[in-house]
């Protein structure tokens, strides 16, 4: 397993290309969001995806979230509507991820066979440039169960050797996890209070 340190700010292209072609080839690795750190796979490599749940010890029974690069790519995973675009537009990228019915092409071991998906556009440059080229997983890099790392430290003591790269950017800024809203019922509804709540509120209310 290689750990690699990067600019917070200003991500060296080259690291950012170890990191894709990693994923490319059915890899894992962790890396950080705006929230805590993450565990990524290309959502469409059915093993990578299994990799991943075995590595967190976590039931097949429950949905992994997908991280993308910008809004538009939303679009590729999730149905959009007029008016839930809207909010999207005024809360992303942020600390929130938003339950969105999937699309068809979206893999069924990603939503554990619902027809929802979780999609987070995180504000933190690392992870959308990461997230650029495929949706990634973006799953907190812990056991389930255990609390989320907020260092690359933290990451690499919970999960060991098993991902293939640790990217360590420096702390979290925030240490708590995201705000988990569903936009697929109207009004929409809180599932998880985290990171950003008041911002949320003051849209959706």
């Amino acid at each position: 397993m290689k750990v690699i340190k990067i600019n917070p700010e200003n991500p060296e292209t080259e690291k950012i290309e170890m990191a894709r072609e990693i994923l490319r080839r059915g890899g894992t690795l962790v890396y950080p969001t705006d929230t805590v750190y993450g565990l990524a796979a290309n959502i469409f490599h059915e093993q990578a995806v299994s990799n991943v749940y075995r590595m967190k010890k976590r039931s097949k029974d429950k949905p992994v979230s997908v991280c993308v690069s910008q809004i538009q790519s939303i679009k590729t995973v999730a149905h959009l509507d007029p008016l839930v675009e809207k909010i999207v537009q005024e809360i992303l990228p942020g600390p929130y991820t938003l339950i969105l019915p999937r699309k068809v092409n979206v893999p069924a071991h990603i939503t554990a066979g619902t027809d929802k998906i979780g999609v987070r556009i995180p504000d933190n440059i690392i992870c959308r440039e990461i997230s650029m080229e495929f949706p990634i997983t973006t799953t907190s890099a812990n056991i389930s169960g255990h609390s989320p790392p907020l260092s690359a430290r933290e990451a690499q003591i919970e999960l060991d050797d098993l991902p293939d790269m640790i990217i360590d950017s420096g702390p979290c800024p925030t240490g708590i996890s995201s705000t988990v809203v569903d936009l697929t019922v109207n009004p929409p509804t809180i599932l998880r209070e985290g990171a950003g709540m008041n911002k949320l509120l003051s849209i959706i209310k």
